[in-house]
């Protein structure tokens, strides 16, 4: 399937719906290996996927950082927040951490995008979901999605994604580096030594 974010798919049209589901983790992680910084324009990201079609609504999902524990990536991550959250049609999500395996890891983070994805697409709010995540635990709820009549797009990045995202896509968005030119924000940030948190952001 050829990729290209400018160019939709045969039988979309200007009134399409689209809702963007951000895996903040992911994506976060995905820009630092692929890119080493992470200081994105949200909105201009998203409009760059939307294109000529019409947007529902962006959610973004993370966990919140634990102030206690990790009080410098708290308030950076605070400072980033308030950023978000003056980004016009997005809406934070944000859910917690537990202690496994002798460190924290994301507590809901998963179901809480799946289930607004579905509940959504239940309630006919968009017509096209674009999941911005590698993650192959995302594969039976695009699958859902698809059920219910509606379309499914990934956008990705060619070294962290599941093939099986991949195969089940209507439509596929590479998020190589010709694809963010101009879609950065300020200057390049350099990442803070943290503590290792599995798929925290």
């Amino acid at each position: 399937m050829i990729s290209n974010s400018l160019v939709h798919p045969v039988g979309k049209t200007r009134g399409d719906r689209v809702a963007i589901f951000i895996d903040g983790s992911n994506l976060y992680h995905s820009l630092q290996t692929n890119f080493k910084r992470h200081n994105l324009n949200y909105a201009e990201f998203t409009a760059k996927i939307v294109g000529s079609r019409q947007l529902f609504r962006t959610y973004y999902y993370n966990i919140l950082q634990d102030s206690a524990q990790w009080p410098g990536t708290s308030h950076e991550q605070q400072d980033f927040l308030d950023i978000l959250r003056k980004t016009p049609y997005l809406e934070i999500r944000l859910g917690t951490t537990k202690m496994a395996q002798g460190g924290p890891v994301e507590r809901g983070i998963d179901i809480m995008l799946a289930t607004d994805m579905l509940r959504f697409a239940w309630n006919d709010l968009y017509d096209i979901a674009v999941l911005v995540s590698g993650d192959s635990d995302f594969t039976y709820a695009l699958q859902a999605v698809k059920d219910f009549g509606k379309y499914v797009e990934i956008a990705y990045f060619e070294r962290n994604t599941s093939k099986d995202l991949l195969d089940i896509a209507d439509y596929q968005h590479l998020l190589n580096r010709s694809f963010f030119n101009g879609l950065w924000s300020g200057r390049r940030r350099t990442k803070r030594k943290r503590t290792n948190t599995t798929k925290a952001a």
